[in-house]
């Protein structure tokens, strides 16, 4: 399989796409709709200002959320379907109570796509196995791990935006 992406693009679309923020950001449009204006800190009160303007800045540069007037803060075809991603993510950490039992919902995300991020770098693009999976049904959830994988390499080659560098970057 040859690779359409460097270790760093990989590593900085995985770190841009496991943000808490930008989970719950994502998450909360897709789920609810379009954040009416000057209504993004009460719509998301467990997220600072700061992590809030980095979120947005972060998904409008990248092109998942747009500005619409008269709506407000809504989700672009990548940002749904970057929120089709996390949910088949979220599915699969459910499924196979990853990282544990009981977690948060962008908690299962960040723990799915780094455990996936190994396989999207040349040196282990051939290799469609995530990194280990211990403690978890060994063949089964090693293999439905394909589709989350699937989608997530789809995602990123339609696009590449995300795997550039741009200020400010977003932190977690």
């Amino acid at each position: 399989m040859t690779t359409l992406f460097t270790s760093a693009e990989a590593h900085r679309a995985v770190e841009l796409l496991t943000s808490r923020p930008l989970i719950r950001l994502i998450t909360e449009i897709d789920d609810n709709g379009a954040i009416p204006p000057r209504r993004l800190a009460g719509t998301l009160p467990d997220l600072s200002s700061h992590q809030l303007r980095l979120a947005s800045g972060a998904a409008r540069t990248r092109g998942l959320v747009r500005t619409a007037p008269g709506s407000g803060l809504e989700l672009t075809q990548a940002g749904a379907e970057l929120a089709d991603l996390y949910d088949e993510a979220a599915r699969w950490a459910r499924r196979y109570a990853y990282p544990a039992p009981v977690s948060e919902f962008s908690s299962r995300i960040r723990h799915v796509l780094d455990l996936l991020a190994p396989s999207l770098e040349p040196e282990r693009a051939d290799d469609s196995s995530p990194r280990s999976t211990a403690g978890l049904p060994s063949g089964e959830a090693e293999a439905d791990l394909a589709r989350p994988r699937a989608l997530l390499i789809q995602w990123l080659i339609g696009n590449p935006q995300v795997t550039r560098v741009f200020e400010p970057e977003l932190v977690a």
